[in-house]
């Protein structure tokens, strides 16, 4: 889903876009001259693999999203919640698809591993 810059204005535009199995709903809205604020949450559940035992489970992908959305490159590197589309478009597809693969790329655990206390040491 892409949307011009120049369309969004200071009332909220809602937005829905979901992309592999994840939803994420919420709003875009001018917050400044070159700046837009994304108010939204994100729902669904992705396929990861244990960092532990190497088998896949199914993680539940809950929470909220805020960014700041600029159409200009910013001095300011002080906020690194900020997404410059300098084209002049805002990507969503791309933005919900960069935070599922930020949650893919962390080290994660299925639950039966979480939960043991046992050393684990595979010899290969």
């Amino acid at each position: 889903m892409k949307i011009q810059f120049d369309k969004i204005g200071s009332s909220p535009r809602p937005f829905e876009i979901e992309c592999e199995g994840v939803d994420l709903k919420g709003t875009l809205k001018k917050s400044g001259y070159h700046l837009l604020s994304l108010e939204g949450m994100i729902n669904g559940n992705i396929e990861l693999d244990c960092d532990r035992c190497g088998r896949g489970y199914i993680h539940a992908l809950t929470g909220p999203l805020k960014l700041s959305l600029s159409d200009q490159v910013l001095k300011d590197k002080e906020d690194l919640d900020i997404i410059e589309f300098l084209d002049g478009v805002i990507d969503i597809t791309y933005i919900l698809e960069s935070e599922i693969n930020a949650q893919k790329s962390t080290y994660h655990y299925c639950p039966e591993c979480d939960n043991s206390e046992s050393e684990f040491e595979i010899e290969f």
